[in-house]
């Protein structure tokens, strides 16, 4: 639209890191320039995860951990396709469409009724919230380019082909990636959260604070890069740890049984020790018995096939998918 003469939005995290390029030793600022981690190695760790099930590093199932993951991935996606496409930011780096995209010099027809005439003058966006309408004209503006998509035309008004530009929808699709004007909020931090709070879910300890401080490496790094703007990497981050907690209960810790049993003999520790003070082996025979019989009458005890029905279902899904656009999309 008409973003090519707007400025970037002042960032206080980026002046922050300006700052502390001039303050901090120079090894360190070298450290924190450094592509140490990228999105592919958060999806590998994830990865390593699910797959260190088979070696007893972690609870099974790792079906379940998976599912969750990719489900609680989807979920993101999804509320972050929302967020950016609600109100248009203006990118980081400025020069990105000029240097990527053949844009018509004319805005948009959406944002020449609706955004040019009320842009600048103060009165005219005033006017436009008393009357709660448009009322200013357009004009005239040359006729866009529009190739014959066939079902595909609606993304005609989005991706604004031009003549000497790739004919095929879906080859501008792929060349216009994630688009140039910021996308609130980060689609790599949230992989990045949520592969730390997987990980911090099945091993936690040091190896976790490790995980950590990567996922904030690489936050600065997209804000230092101007790949995103800091709120779009802070939202992103707890984003990512509400969804996974959210997400918990449609697949429980494997143990939970075992924690509450190991609750109920808390709750009769002292009779117990008394029992065994006494030599009473009756006494401690029936604590025991008790809670083996609260734990066979947990209510709450589900089906076997109810706890793997979900995530097997999520991930046929998300193959199905996978596989239809591979295959509808093979020809370009």
């Amino acid at each position: 639209m008409v973003i090519r003469e707007t400025h970037p939005l002042p960032d206080t995290g980026q002046w922050l890191l300006l700052a502390l390029n001039e303050k901090l030793p120079q090894p360190l600022v070298n450290l924190l320039r450094a592509r140490i981690i990228g999105l592919h190695h958060f999806l590998m760790l994830f990865m390593m995860l699910a797959f260190s099930v088979l070696f007893d590093s972690v609870e099974a199932p790792g079906l379940g951990l998976s599912a969750r993951y990719m489900f609680t991935m989807a979920i993101g996606r999804l509320l972050r396709a929302v967020t950016f496409a609600s109100t248009i930011l203006p990118s980081a780096r400025p020069w990105c469409a000029a240097s990527r995209f053949s844009v018509p010099l004319h805005p948009h027809r959406w944002a020449q009724k609706y955004y040019v005439p009320y842009s600048s003058d103060f009165n005219s966006i005033r006017q436009v919230i008393n009357l709660d309408m448009p009322y200013a004209g357009g004009g005239e503006y040359v006729e866009e380019h529009r190739p014959d998509w066939g079902p595909m035309s609606f993304l005609i008004d989005f991706l604004r082909p031009t003549a000497s530009e790739e004919s095929s929808w879906f080859g501008l699709l792929k060349k216009a990636g994630g688009g140039c004007n910021d996308l609130m909020y980060s689609g790599h931090v949230l992989v990045a959260a949520l592969t730390a709070m997987a990980w911090t879910e099945a091993y936690g300890g040091f190896s976790s604070v490790a995980i950590w401080l990567l996922v904030l490496h690489s936050v600065q790094r997209e804000v230092r890069e101007r790949h995103h703007y800091s709120v779009d990497c802070i939202a992103a981050i707890y984003v990512g740890i509400l969804l996974w907690k959210m997400t918990g209960f449609l697949w429980p810790p494997k143990n939970r049984e075992r924690t509450k049993r190991l609750l109920r003999l808390e709750k009769i520790q002292s009779r117990l020790m008394q029992a065994a003070k006494d030599s009473d082996m009756a006494q401690v025979q029936r604590l025991l018995e008790e809670v083996e019989l609260h734990s066979h009458e947990s209510p709450r005890k589900r089906p076997a096939w109810v706890m793997w029905i979900f995530p097997s279902v999520t991930i046929l899904t998300a193959l199905t998918i996978v596989l239809l656009a591979f295959t509808w999309t093979s020809d370009g």
